[in-house]
């Protein structure tokens, strides 16, 4: 829509004018293509351009008393439209009669005052049609106004939604990662140490710059999982194993930022903190035709699923990145968890393949 025109209709008062303008031309423009058809003089165009004219300032204080009437009952308002219009046509006919009978009669008079207000009735229904299209307008505008209020409303809480889980950082894993530069330091290990706070800051860094409402390339997401799958190493050593297949039109895709990390989380978690020899955490995604494929996976004792759904109350991480896609993607997307052969589990997620600039 052109800039010129969005103003137009924006502005209530100013689309007021321009639809009440282009009304009466309209009429102008109908009656005289009529007249050409039953041949009347050139002199006519003046009768039928006063005549709109004085429907264009009749109707205008009609749309007064509608503003002052908006909000009564609707008997009282239809009330007041039919007299109004009725009483709005009986003057409109006395100033187009008189037109007429000046101009195209050359001052002709009749002998009954009553026939000046010959064909009201027609007049009432143009004014009638007119009452019709303002409150018909009117109420669109609200309704729109009303959509809009809500629509925004929505999006401001749907973006406060989004926000608030993507900020849910595990609090155990600060003080843990806490816990172990701290080990380190007693151990005289200032070397790790520094290291991790490193990893630390850049971590938290990217958690906290990155927007949470806007998406990320997953090839920048899997650097900031490297930046905490290496925090965790210092933790596991030997015990945590990662492996990374991204093809390259995945790599490229756009995701919501940080919608691995708890999965991660959930699966050092179960897969490895408890396993005497730790476990290995396999992370692949490539594109099927519309669509962005991930699958995160590891070998750890698994849980027991029903129909694809865990048996157990599902953690906090898992909830956290159904609830994001939920509200991202509504239900254009899928979240499925499977056993892992020989053991462990296996999520699935599609979501819409969405490229960068």
């Amino acid at each position: 829509m052109p800039e010129i025109w969005r103003k137009v209709v924006d502005d209530r008062n100013r689309f007021f004018w321009f639809l009440h303008s282009v009304g009466w031309l309209g009429f102008a423009a109908v009656n005289y293509i009529a007249s050409l058809m039953h041949e009347m003089r050139d002199i006519y165009v003046f009768v039928v351009l006063l005549d709109a004219y004085a429907g264009w300032m009749i109707s205008l204080p009609m749309r007064l008393l509608y503003q002052k009437v908006w909000n009564a009952a609707p008997w009282k308002l239809l009330l007041v439209v039919l007299i109004t219009t009725y009483f709005a046509g009986g003057v409109w006919t006395l100033i187009k009669n008189w037109n007429l009978w000046e101009i195209y009669k050359h001052g002709y008079r009749p002998d009954e005052w009553i026939s000046y207000f010959k064909l009201t009735l027609g007049s009432f229904y143009i004014m009638l049609c007119w009452s019709g299209l303002y409150f018909g307008i009117k109420y669109y505008q609200m309704l729109q106004n009303e959509r809009q209020k809500s629509l925004t409303a929505r999006t401001q809480a749907h973006e406060a939604q989004l926000t608030m889980l993507r900020y849910q950082l595990n609090p155990h894993f600060l003080f843990n990662t806490l816990n172990a530069i701290s080990t380190l330091i007693l151990i005289n290990e200032n070397t790790t140490a520094n290291g991790m706070v490193t990893r630390l800051s850049e971590f938290l860094r990217y958690s906290l710059d990155k927007d949470p409402i806007k998406k990320v390339p997953l090839n920048q997401e899997v650097q900031a999982l490297k930046l905490y799958l290496d925090i965790e190493k210092v933790r596991f050593e030997d015990r945590l194993q990662t492996s990374f297949e991204l093809s390259g039109q995945a790599s490229d895709a756009l995701v919501p930022s940080m919608i691995l990390q708890p999965l991660i989380e959930n699966a050092i978690k179960y897969a490895v903190a408890y396993n005497e020899f730790g476990g290995k955490i396999s992370i692949k995604a490539h594109t099927f035709g519309n669509d962005l494929l991930i699958e995160v996976s590891d070998n750890g004792p698994g849980t027991k699923l029903i129909n694809g759904h865990p048996a157990d109350r599902i953690g906090v991480g898992i909830r956290n990145t159904q609830e994001r896609l939920q509200a991202l993607y509504e239900r254009n997307y899928s979240f499925v968890m499977s056993d892992n052969e020989p053991s462990g589990l296996t999520i699935n997620i599609r979501m819409p393949l969405e490229k960068g600039d």
